[in-house]
């Protein structure tokens, strides 16, 4: 972990953590060059001496550098320093659309359709340099407050064009979105980048993704296997054409999907024009997806026996035989078929007389093994299985499939669902500690970090202190033993510290930083500089960067502006004149 006040490459200088992911650690930082801030993605510790996963970041690196497009996160700068790989990005303030969609859950679809025609049209423009992003998802995908949209994170994007792929072009990207072909072990391709923009509009529209599981592989064969739930179902009000897009893009063999990003983003641009078309039918069948069975070669003989002629007979006598030879074991199939059709009903008739049916009993609760005896005695047979649960303790049943008081024939079988428990984590007191750290603890145990800031009393005391946790949400429970399972949520606070406006872009007077300075308790250290291009009294320097925390007792240096002073010339001296007598 880099620290605050650090810099990289001489020019970087490191402000603070920004995000950690499975490859690099993001930090915020100052370009001193160019006075601007940035993104720095740096190697993680432990991976920079990993040849693979240098690789892999040296690629994302190399592949992202090349695309200029307003929808995508621009790359300014890629190096190595003291075995720290890094690549400096343009700095998005804004929130990920995962994000937004845990704040706000389904997006209108006027919202939809603009942020779906900016990521097609800047994919489109990836595409089109030869790059597959392989791991569209809304984690990846930042939005301004203005409603701009960037791709970001081409970490495993890979050139169309590349003729070295190896094992790293394996199935990488999250599971929620990941295509069918990938799923079952084929290589990515611009399609696939297709089937993920569509599972990704599908969530926008309806604040969820349409396959789930307790499992990766589970969702993944759904990804393979399940048709995509209709969203008109769910939400009657968006048109036929815009599930119409769903669809096409989602299709399970790439043959229906659409054949380039931009073609999607022209059925987006008009989708609103055609709200009355029926409902998208695919062209080629959707199971297409099945491993090809290999054909064993022919071999030559009986390649030749199958082209060449039977032999002609001239003797009428020996064809009849034949016909008759080849007519008796047709014969004698069916009078066996016959009879064992007459055996069947004959032995169901018998049995159904005896047939007898049990309710099966409710085990909810019950240790496996008494389950087990009470399933036996009420005349069932019963296979097994696992289920995580947070409600149920590890060893004790969760229910019954059928579920208890269904009725079933006797000696048919039932599945009891036992409980593996979950896995989690004790809460601790975060208080007092690094936000970054504690977030990228709990993420990695599928927790859910949200941060909020929070008002303090002398912000003073917290200079360089911006990321330590002052509360937390939920609190240590008196026993200490309050848990916290995977999707459970947390809310860490971090000081709220008021921060230095822009007095130069908002043209302050030195009487209003007066007021700034009385209410922050602060030492003003002013200067002038002559400047005819802007009015008298107007600041054009301040010695705090705007954004900077305010700390009470530091001194605020400004410059104003002031008139240049006009040099008046000499006024030429009256002569001297002698005194004269009046009465001479």
């Amino acid at each position: 972990m880099l620290s605050k006040g650090q810099k990289i490459n001489e020019r970087y200088e490191i402000i603070k953590t920004i995000g950690e992911g499975g490859m690099a650690n993001v930090y915020l930082a100052n370009d001193t060059i160019l006075d601007r801030k940035v993104a720095i993605k740096v190697l993680r510790g432990d991976l920079s001496n990993d040849e693979k996963f240098i690789r892999r970041f040296k690629r994302e690196a190399l592949s992202v550098s090349n695309l200029s497009h307003p929808n995508i996160v621009e790359v300014y700068d890629v190096g190595e320093e003291e075995g720290n790989y890094y690549i400096v990005m343009e700095y998005i303030d804004g929130k990920t659309l995962k994000q937004l969609l845990q704040k706000r859950g389904a997006l209108t679809l006027t919202e939809v359709i603009d942020i779906m025609s900016q990521l097609t049209d800047g994919l489109a423009h990836a595409h089109e340099a030869y790059i597959i992003h392989r791991d569209i998802k809304p984690q990846n995908i930042m939005i301004e407050d203005n409603g701009l949209v960037k791709i970001t994170d081409f970490g495993i994007a890979m050139a169309l064009n590349s003729t070295q792929l190896t094992q790293t072009n394996s199935v990488m990207g999250s599971v929620h979105y990941l295509p069918p072909e990938q799923a079952n072990g084929k290589g990515s391709t611009i399609k696939s980048d297709i089937y993920s923009l569509g599972i990704l509009m599908y969530e926008l529209l309806t604040g969820s993704v349409p396959f789930k599981g307790d499992t990766a592989v589970e969702i993944a064969l759904k990804h393979m296997k399940e048709k995509i739930p209709s969203v008109r179902k769910q939400n009657p009000t968006i048109p036929q054409s815009i599930e119409n897009i769903i669809l096409k893009a989602t299709a399970k063999n790439p043959k229906n999907r659409y054949d380039n990003v931009r073609e999607m983003y022209n059925d987006l641009a008009t989708a609103m024009d055609r709200t009355n078309e029926k409902r998208l039918v695919y062209e080629y069948p959707e199971n297409d997806l099945e491993e090809t069975k290999v054909i064993a070669p022919v071999s030559k003989e009986t390649k030749k026996s199958t082209v060449d002629k039977p032999l002609e007979s001239n003797d009428d006598s020996i064809e009849n035989k034949n016909k008759e030879k080849n007519k008796l074991p047709i014969i004698l199939a069916t009078v066996l078929l016959a009879v064992l059709i007459l055996l069947a009903v004959i032995f169901l008739l018998i049995t159904n007389s005896d047939v007898k049916e049990v309710k099966v009993p409710d085990v909810v609760g019950l240790k496996l093994e008494d389950a087990i005896k009470k399933v036996e005695k009420a005349g069932l047979k019963y296979t097994t299985k696992s289920e995580e649960s947070k409600d149920v303790e590890e060893g004790l049943v969760i229910r019954t499939e059928p579920k208890s008081g269904s009725t079933k024939t006797k000696g048919s079988t039932i599945t009891i669902v036992e409980s593996s428990g979950k896995e989690y984590i004790i809460l601790e007191d975060y208080t007092g500690q690094n936000y970054y750290e504690v977030k990228g603890k709990l993420e990695e145990k599928g927790i859910k970090v949200e941060m909020k800031t929070k008002e303090v009393d002398g912000a003073t005391s917290y200079k360089d202190k911006e990321d330590l946790i002052i509360d937390q949400e939920p609190k240590i429970t008196d026993d200490g033993k309050s848990k916290l399972y995977k999707g459970d949520s947390v809310i860490l606070y971090i000081p709220e510290v008021d921060v230095y406006p822009d007095m130069v872009e908002e043209k302050w007077t030195l009487a209003k930083v007066q007021e700034f300075v009385k209410e922050y308790k602060l030492t003003l250290d002013t200067s002038y500089e002559e400047r005819d291009d802007i009015e008298e009294g107007i600041v054009i320097y301040q010695g705090r960067e705007p954004g900077d925390p305010i700390y009470a007792g530091y001194t605020l240096k400004i410059t104003l502006s002031k008139k240049k002073e006009e040099k008046q010339e000499d006024a030429p001296l009256d002569p001297i004149m002698p005194d004269v007598d009046s009465d001479n």
